[in-house]
């Protein structure tokens, strides 16, 4: 799967809807590819009391369901069609799920891309010190 269409499966995802008075959803959508070549998605919920989550985080939930944890590229869409970098703890969920998610592709914009050890404030090689 390109990046292209990742990021496309991500976009298709995005709108932001209300579902009571102190939840919204759907501002950012996330998909990843694992290991096996399967997609995930998500869509972030923020709440008035701060207890939503990232899209990012509800692809990660979607994908252990099937019980897969190892992620080759992850991206996430705001509703501007901005590709957005993972936030620290969304970093640090992917690399908690699996340590081999260090070499995870982010795609950061259109022909961007980093590995997701390089955007860990520390570098993963040194946390299971």
């Amino acid at each position: 799967m390109t990046d292209t269409e990742l990021i496309n499966i991500a976009t298709a995802l995005v709108g932001e809807f209300r579902t009571g008075e102190d939840c919204v959803a759907g501002g950012v959508a996330a998909a990843l590819v694992t290991t096996a070549g399967h997609v995930y998605t998500g869509i972030c919920i923020d709440t008035a009391c701060s207890l939503g989550f990232c899209a990012e985080h509800a692809a990660v939930a979607e994908m252990l369901k099937s019980r897969e944890s190892e992620i080759t590229s992850i991206v996430a869409v705001d509703a501007d069609r901005r590709v957005l970098a993972p936030c620290g703890r969304c970093r640090e969920l992917l690399w908690q799920v699996n340590s081999r998610n260090a070499q995870t592709r982010v795609i950061l914009g259109p022909g961007t891309t980093a590995a997701l050890s390089a955007l860990l404030p520390r570098g993963c090689e040194n946390k299971r010190q």
